[in-house]
């Protein structure tokens, strides 16, 4: 089985929208409770795409299996989010290739700073994250559940010569 990255589309939304259902029941949790915001599902274009953000999906056979999201929280910072992988394909590398992009994309866009959090009884999501260089910056109690949040710098992308031939 083949796994690509490809940019969100509108078409995805539905496939998009149970991935993200199936991933926070994974975490005991439904969209809506109060935990999580769900406000950005039917604007994804809107709130990543066309603001200086990303939306990535993660396909086998052409259906989505993962997924993840980079937000623009200010000049230098993007918030990476939306984070999910399904269930039966965990364990493959698909979030990692997936961290790998967003970081990728987020360095082209300019950013410095990478933000995004997890909670604590998701212990692949935040190896990930330590695998991928991040830092625990706090701690917070949101529904029951504790959030980690954390950031990573980025390398500053250097801006490229014209040629002098």
């Amino acid at each position: 089985m083949t796994f690509s990255i490809r940019r969100f589309r509108p078409e995805d939304l539905d496939e998009v929208w149970d991935l993200h259902r199936v991933g926070l029941a994974q975490v005991g949790l439904r969209p809506g409770d109060g935990v999580y915001y769900d406000d950005d599902f039917p604007r994804l274009q809107e709130y990543y795409l066309d603001d200086n953000g990303e939306f990535l999906v993660g396909e086998v056979e052409g259906r989505i299996v993962a997924m993840g999201g980079l937000r623009r929280l200010d000049d230098a910072a993007a918030e990476m989010c939306r984070l999910r992988v399904h269930p039966d394909f965990q364990g493959r590398g698909y979030g990692a290739a997936i961290v790998e992009a967003l970081e990728a994309r987020a360095i082209e866009l300019g950013y410095s700073v990478l933000r995004g959090d997890t909670t604590l009884n998701q212990g692949a999501a935040i190896e990930l994250y330590r695998k991928f260089g991040w830092r625990e910056i706090r701690r917070e109690t949101v529904g029951g559940l504790v959030n980690i949040y954390g950031e990573k710098r980025l390398p500053v992308r250097q801006p490229q010569r014209e040629s002098s031939t």
